[in-house]
């Protein structure tokens, strides 16, 4: 409690004002002043709560100057340890492992990384179902370590960028369309088949067309006819032998008869040309053709 008392003297005389004091209290007393401290002491309880759930927060929490627990901040980025699980988005511009480890998407369901442009419009996609490996682009492309393409595809054409495309399946490969290549050939000691079931089977080359068999032979079967056509030059059968086992054989009619038989006959160069059969071989009255 604070007393004021005023007094006042005048100078040089000793006469004093009268006894009257006026006495005033300052300050708060009573049950106002016990809420005062019981409200002080409240604030410093939740302080020292809050202190102490932060202390706990930023232990459980592994915060440090770095970053927090597995996730440190770098000059680079952030830099995640260990394993990590994203239940919405992640946009990142570069997502990389370390030197000495691998890189593991996994997900339940599938794994999706699309790019996207200024405008949010998704220009690239690669998604990883459970089925199903989906890609959408413009163009897929695969390549080596050198940077040398190995395998382009676009909505034009499938290119292959080895040197060898080898196809491993028991039934081979089949196409829908036509297939541009140099070379097509069986492994060692397998055989090289090339067939339509159910429609023509055509090979065209502007230099032409080669076809070899080292170790074995070549069959060429056909339901109807074959054909061996040649506009400007010739066939050549270059063999010891030419063997025809099914040519039908004629007989000769009457003189009468308007049957018309020919006989084969060969050049020494082995040109073939037709002379009309008689009793005995007519090839020698045809013989100025071979000159």
């Amino acid at each position: 409690m604070v007393r004021e008392q005023y007094t006042t003297t005048t100078e040089d005389t000793q006469i004093k004002r009268p006894e009257n004091q006026d006495v005033y209290k300052i300050g708060i007393y009573g049950w106002r002043k016990r809420c005062l401290y019981l409200f002080v002491l409240l604030l410093l309880i939740i302080l020292l709560v809050n202190l102490g759930l932060t202390i706990w927060i930023l232990k459980v929490m592994w915060f440090s100057p770095t970053g927090m627990g597995h996730l440190g901040v770098t000059k680079d980025g952030l830099r995640l340890e260990g394993e990590s699980e994203f239940l919405f988005p992640l946009y990142a511009k570069e997502i990389c492992s370390r030197v000495d480890s691998s890189l593991l998407l996994q997900s339940t369901q599938n794994v999706t990384v699309s790019a996207r442009n200024s405008k949010g419009n998704v220009t690239g996609r690669l998604k990883v179902g459970t089925k199903m490996v989906e890609v959408q682009s413009q163009q897929f492309q695969i390549k080596s370590k050198e940077g040398k393409p190995l395998f382009t595809v676009d909505e034009e054409e499938a290119m292959v960028g080895t040197g060898k495309l080898r196809v491993t399946g028991p039934e081979g490969a089949l196409f829908e369309h036509s297939v541009e290549t140099p070379l097509i050939t069986a492994d060692p000691f397998q055989e090289l088949r090339l067939e339509s079931p159910t429609r023509s089977l055509s090979m065209d080359a502007p230099k032409g067309v080669h076809i070899k068999a080292h170790a074995g032979k070549i069959e060429a079967l056909s339901q109807m006819d074959i054909t061996f056509h040649s506009s400007d030059g010739m066939l050549v059968l270059d063999a010891e032998t030419v063997c025809l086992p099914k040519l039908v054989q004629g007989t000769q009619g009457p003189a009468s008869s308007s049957q018309r038989l020919y006989e084969i006959c060969v050049c020494p160069d082995g040109k073939l040309y037709l002379s009309v059969a008689g009793m005995d071989t007519t090839c020698h009255e045809n013989s100025h053709i071979c000159l």
